[in-house]
């Protein structure tokens, strides 16, 4: 490279953390028109904008492998709560919920209105939500899918039985329509009530056109406590029947019964790796958090609200003290409080590390982006990786983190030149103080910005820096590349 060469970016004095897993090393990044043009000693070289990085970690910047964020990156283009923790790429369209396809007309179950739960607006395609994307973008690039859901709602008059043969055949056309478009996978969420009815061979039917692109089969599965290695089972043969990888979202034990089976569920999934493309994810957290459920068992130990359409003074709240203070059951208090989200403490810190630490897991954070009490992952959960789990815990080394929530994350969607910091490679990048980055969002304040996160940097232009949000809205609809090795 001559040294004349003048960049648009010129990030000075790091050490490069790659994404790859190999050990840290000083250097100097240049960027020109979105893409990294060259990483070494670039001293001497001029740049339009410089940042310096003396002491700090320069890496891919976060791909959000699991996100809600279907709405927020139109509704809230700067994304606040992804880019102040570091994340220049977010996953949307997970647990079987997505935006698009929706008829303006259709009434939305529990937990796709959470979608809506601040407003926005609906596509009665899936083109039509990713041409949006696109004319409209955000902060962030977005990854986009469909779920099965959604697809229902499309589909079907009553959610509450298997699909019938007609009813199959239009949700594998809508399917199609939203792979044509841009949709990386389809997700499913049978675990809740609007396709809880949805038989196994149903979701392999719908699935069918993924195997042609190897699109993803994403699953919130059918159990995530008593039953869940049989969900991993049907998970594991919904992939090998319709002959495409399979990706578990957010894998978790629920309920004391459950806790320490992450021993079970990790060596089983190691074992289907072996002989097929199945992922993982997870949320450094021991609470989850989705819709407010309406049935006893569901709503089991301490559940906290995080929102409320119908009383949003109870956000922060404890349900069974709600029950109380109305004089009704558990039950009838999520039914008043609906449309509403919750916060389930339900999970094992032994479990949640030993998930973290296994090898092919990804991170992502399952936030959703409503209210004023959301779940603190929404804002902390990749610092809270890289410092309570990695630095502060030991549970692996800071490679090993970053690897995690970049290169493993664009290996298994498909993401072209995305997730590790090379010659060529859009330029994602994260900048952070390895000494410093921790979470501050907790239960009890969920919307505190994380610390020690100096810039992040979406297709080559600046979208955060030093605490500021610079109102950059260089993101990007990406695609998947099929066939792409992961990890």
């Amino acid at each position: 490279m001559s040294t004349s060469q003048k960049y648009d970016l010129l990030i000075v004095g790091g050490t490069v953390i790659d994404g790859t897993r190999r050990p840290r090393f000083d250097a100097d990044v240049g960027v020109k028109d979105g893409r990294i043009v060259a990483v070494g000693d670039l001293s001497g070289h001029d740049a339009d904008l410089v940042l310096p990085a003396h002491g700090k970690i320069v890496a891919p910047g976060f791909i959000d492998s699991h996100t809600h964020d279907d709405q927020a990156v139109l509704t809230q283009p700067d994304m606040p709560f992804k880019v102040s923790q570091g994340v220049a790429t977010v996953v949307t369209g997970n647990c079987g919920i997505s935006l698009a396809p929706l008829r303006a007309d259709a009434a939305l179950p529990s937990p796709l209105n959470l979608l809506e739960a601040d407003g926005g607006e609906r596509f009665p395609t899936f083109r039509a939500y990713v041409d949006a994307l696109r004319a409209r973008p955000a902060a962030v690039n977005v990854v986009p899918m469909v779920g099965h859901t959604t697809l229902r709602v499309m589909a079907m008059q009553d959610l509450d039985r298997a699909a019938t043969e007609p009813e199959v055949r239009a949700m594998r056309a809508l399917l199609q329509e939203a792979l044509d478009a841009g949709a990386v996978g389809m997700s499913t969420g049978t675990y809740y009530p609007p396709a809880a009815a949805a038989t196994t061979q149903e979701v392999v039917e719908v699935s069918r056109p993924l195997a042609a692109k190897q699109a993803l089969y994403v699953t919130h599965m059918r159990n995530e406590a008593d039953r869940c290695m049989e969900s991993l089972e049907e998970t594991f043969s919904i992939g090998r029947e319709v002959d495409t990888p399979v990706l578990v979202s957010h894998h978790k034990l629920m309920r004391e019964a459950n806790f320490g089976k992450s021993v079970q569920t990790l060596q089983r999934i190691e074992q289907a790796m072996r002989c097929q493309c199945v992922s993982l994810d997870c949320y450094p957290y021991t609470a989850s958090s989705t819709m407010l459920h309406l049935d006893e068992e569901r709503l089991q130990g301490k559940v906290v609200i995080a929102s409320s359409g119908a009383f949003p003074g109870m956000q922060g709240r404890d349900l069974q003290d709600i029950a109380d203070e109305w004089g009704v059951s558990r039950v009838e208090a999520s039914r008043r409080l609906q449309p509403a989200s919750a916060i389930y403490y339900s999970m094992d810190e032994q479990d949640v590390q030993r998930i973290l630490a296994f090898e092919p897991t990804m991170i992502g954070s399952d936030g959703i982006p409503s209210g004023d009490r959301p779940h603190p992952r929404l804002w902390g959960t990749f610092p809270r990786v890289l410092g309570r789990y990695s630095r502060d815990i030991g549970l692996f080394p800071l490679e090993t983190a970053v690897w995690k929530m970049t290169g493993l994350t664009a290996g298994v969607f498909g993401l072209e030149g995305r997730g590790v910091i090379a010659e060529g490679h859009h330029a994602d990048i994260t900048i952070f103080d390895a000494e410093t980055v921790h979470d501050t969002a907790d239960y009890d304040n969920p919307m505190r910005p994380a610390r020690g996160i100096e810039a992040v940097v979406v297709n080559g232009a600046v979208a955060y820096r030093d605490g500021e949000h610079l109102h950059t809205r260089s993101g990007a609809v990406l695609g998947r590349m099929p066939g792409r090795a992961q990890g």
